[in-house]
């Protein structure tokens, strides 16, 4: 699973277990020295009151990138927000998907043109800073590239980098696997708080 840094934060225990039924604080820690080795550097804070900030040792938060720049992570976190785009979902965690997209640009001269010439047509497009754009007029620019190559790849990397990891996991409530522990039919299954618990008779017996 990915954890994401945060600055100042101190190695803890796992960030995911289901033992006690508990959500211990997240893992995410970051030296200065790596804080420094990057080409550009995402930062922000997390909101106050909302469940990572109870969580995370530290409100801070920073993802290093090697090759795009911090205006290039900036807007692939905004057009991966526009694409998939959740209002209680912290920006730390579309700061993922920037840093998987720089990952991969790393690896491959090819996937870099492509990023950096599909970054500066949002920009051109919005006449100025996409990130910076109003959200009417991202959405609109983001319809106009769909089905272009560079869209496909976007989309396609936030699947895994906004959903897979434990941040998002603990902001949609959702525990982890289960299948080694049983399933979920005596672990949360019927843990509905929006629906009235149905009669007896509505379920047959467990087998248990």
């Amino acid at each position: 699973m990915k954890v994401i840094a945060i600055i100042g934060a101190a190695p803890t225990s796992s960030a995911c277990t289901e033992e006690s039924g508990e959500v211990p604080r997240l893992d995410l820690p970051l030296t200065r020295r790596e804080f420094l080795q990057g080409s550009g550097v995402l930062t922000g804070t997390l909101a106050v009151g909302s469940v990572l900030a109870t969580l995370a040792p530290s409100r801070s938060w920073a993802v290093e990138l090697r090759t795009l720049s911090a205006a290039e992570g900036e807007t692939l976190m905004q057009m991966g927000r526009v694409l998939y785009p959740h209002a209680k979902l912290s920006d730390a965690v579309y700061a993922l998907l920037a840093k998987d997209l720089d990952a991969d640009a790393g690896k491959s001269a090819d996937t870099l043109k492509q990023l950096r010439d599909g970054v500066a047509a949002l920009d051109k497009s919005a006449g100025g800073s996409f990130a910076k754009a109003p959200p009417a007029k991202q959405l609109e620019i983001v319809k106009a590239i769909e089905g272009q190559a560079f869209f496909s790849t976007v989309r396609g990397k936030c699947i895994t980098s906004l959903y897979d990891n434990d941040m998002s996991y603990t902001t949609f409530g959702y525990p982890g696997a289960s299948w080694d522990k049983g399933g979920y039919i005596t672990r949360g299954f019927q843990d509905l708080k929006w629906l009235p618990d149905p009669p007896a008779a509505a379920s047959p017996p467990s087998g248990r």
